[in-house]
C-alpha cells in the first residue's frame, strides 16, 4: 500500500498499472492536477488467507486549496508471489 501511495505522489502511472490486478486495471489513469499529497495512515491490514489481504487506509491531499481525505478499505490478491491491488470500498 505504501508503494502505491508513493506512486500516486510521484504520478507513476506505470507502477500503479503494474501493481493493479489485470481483472480490474483501468486502461488509463488521471492524476489531480496540482494535488499536494500530505500523508498516508494505514489503519489496519488483515491477511485473510495465504493469497488475499485487506488494507484500510486514509490518504490526505490538497487540491485547489481544498483538503481531501480518501478513506478506503482495499482488497489485494497475491499471484506468482506478487501482491496486486484489486479494488476497494471508500468510506464516508
Amino acid at each position: 500500500m505504501r508503494s502505491r501511495y508513493t506512486a500516486f505522489v510521484c504520478e507513476r502511472a506505470d507502477y500503479l498499472q503494474a501493481t493493479w490486478h489485470a481483472s480490474k486495471r483501468p486502461a488509463a489513469l488521471d492524476f489531480d492536477a496540482g494535488a499536494r499529497w500530505l500523508g498516508l495512515d494505514v489503519r489496519r491490514h488483515v491477511i485473510t488467507d495465504a493469497d488475499h489481504a485487506v488494507v484500510e487506509f486514509v490518504a490526505r491531499y490538497r487540491v485547489g486549496g481544498r483538503a481531501v481525505r480518501l478513506h478506503e478499505t482495499s482488497r489485494f490478491v497475491r499471484e506468482g508471489g506478487q501482491w496486486f491491488y484489486v479494488d476497494g470500498d471508500q468510506q464516508g
